[in-house]
């Protein structure tokens, strides 16, 4: 990892660039992708598949034979992680409702909103190295907490054409009737366009590699709502000298080892934490599976040494983390000053990991400073909201008057003729009378 001592706030955006392929090239490829499965559906899926999962896929859906067959290897003691885990974000995530409120703004004029479920929703489950059957527990909940009809999974199928058995057994256990094996940006293409297998859908959720993000946003360009670009995984730590050094390597590492793409962040004010710390590194990265991934990772992050907490929320800031944990004596007081994160984890017995499984907080988060701007997958990404309206008598005649002027300040006098109408008959109501 690169050490950087001291930065000039000059230097925090450079600090902030994440690792990232050559953007025309990729857009490019993607591109090619998405209009290959936009003409030749089922066709260029099968193309793909043999391309980038080295395997033939004859039918896409998995069967419920497939299911059945998958969810019972499933061990119990698994099967009750998973309850636990999904009754957490379920809870969670219901407390999100928000009720209708019927708000009177003058006398006689009733306004209100109304939140409708999103009818077709498509959730990518991100595979690659590793199943990621968590995100499928973050976005399916959710989905079926709002009421969506019909929700679509794609995953991306091993090398024997086969779905990971904890996703069939989430699926079975979410009610989820649409699973594909399908990956990469050309599932993207499959739920945004349609194929002959692949329903359609209005709204694409879901992290994912590069390639994935990018295929979202292009789709987003040709009418398919997406939940934000969230892509490669990222955290950043920011620590004093209470912080455990064993528990930030632990953390760090946590994200390395999503991908070679990663990119993990320390932000300290104490120059013998950061030694202590990639001390803690070496000797942990031996005790991890995906060491080589981790390492790759580690090579495109950095240990940042600064003066003071102050400096180190404005870097964060700037950097606008997917994941920010605050391992510090007073983590509240400085929770308060972040402003771009998409997660944020207190103290040191609040790992990210926490928040990625079974907390009950979404891990589907805004990446590559998109929290600037977005925020996480909620309850309320897959509900749209309609306003309401409703005018007496009393109230158009109140009222009226003020839409009138101001519509014909904007020279549009037929906006001012559809209250004039209705005014002139509720004066001669009135002078019947």
């Amino acid at each position: 990892m690169e050490v950087i001592k001291y930065p000039n706030r000059e230097t925090f955006a450079h600090i902030s660039i994440r690792p990232e392929l050559d953007r025309h090239a990729l857009e490019k490829t993607v591109a090619t992708i998405l209009e290959m499965v936009k003409k030749k559906g089922d066709l260029a899926l099968k193309q793909y598949s043999r391309k980038f999962d080295r395997v033939d896929i004859e039918n896409f859906q998995v069967s419920s034979k497939e299911i059945e067959n998958g969810i019972n290897t499933i061990p119990n003691d698994l099967k009750d992680k998973i309850k636990i885990s999904q009754k957490n974000i379920e809870k969670f995530h219901s407390s999100q409702v928000q009720p209708t409120q019927i708000v009177e703004t003058s006398p006689g004029v009733k306004c209100w909103r109304k939140t409708i479920p999103i009818d077709k929703v498509g959730l990518y489950v991100p595979g690659g190295s590793t199943p990621l059957f968590s995100t499928l527990l973050m976005l399916g909940v959710p989905a079926r907490l709002a009421g969506c009809q019909e929700i679509i999974v794609c995953t991306p199928p091993n090398e024997q054409g086969f779905i990971d058995n904890t996703i069939l057994y989430i699926a079975h256990e979410l009610g989820i009737k649409y699973l594909f094996k399908i990956g990469g940006a050309q599932a993207i293409a499959a739920m945004a366009f349609g194929t002959e297998s692949v329903p359609h859908v209005y709204k694409i959720f879901g992290p994912g590699n590069q390639y994935v993000t990018v295929a979202k946003q292009l789709v987003q360009m040709q009418g398919v709502a997406i939940d934000m670009p969230a892509g490669p995984s990222e955290v950043v730590i920011i620590a004093d000298n209470s912080a455990n050094p064993a528990f930030i390597a632990s953390d760090l590492l946590a994200q390395a080892e999503h991908g070679p793409d990663s990119q993990v962040l320390l932000v300290s004010i104490d120059e013998k934490m950061i030694d202590q710390v990639q001390d803690q590194l070496l000797l942990q990265l031996k005790m991890i599976p995906r060491r080589k991934i981790a390492e790759q990772a580690l090579q495109n992050s950095k240990l940042v040494l600064v003066k003071d907490i102050d400096t180190a929320i404005e870097l964060i800031n700037t950097y606008a983390p997917e994941h920010l944990i605050l391992s510090v004596s007073d983590p509240h007081s400085i929770s308060s000053l972040v402003k771009n994160a998409g997660s944020v984890f207190l103290g040191p017995y609040t790992p990210e990991s926490a928040g990625d499984y079974a907390s009950g907080t979404n891990h589907t988060l805004p990446t590559n400073r998109y929290a600037r701007m977005y925020s996480g997958v909620s309850l309320d990404s897959f509900l749209k909201t309609i306003t309401f309206q409703e005018i007496s008598a009393e109230g158009l005649q109140q009222l009226g008057p003020v839409i009138q002027k101001l519509a014909e300040r904007e020279n549009l006098f037929g906006h001012s003729s559809s209250v004039a109408v209705r005014l002139d008959q509720l004066k001669e109501k009135n002078n019947g009378h």
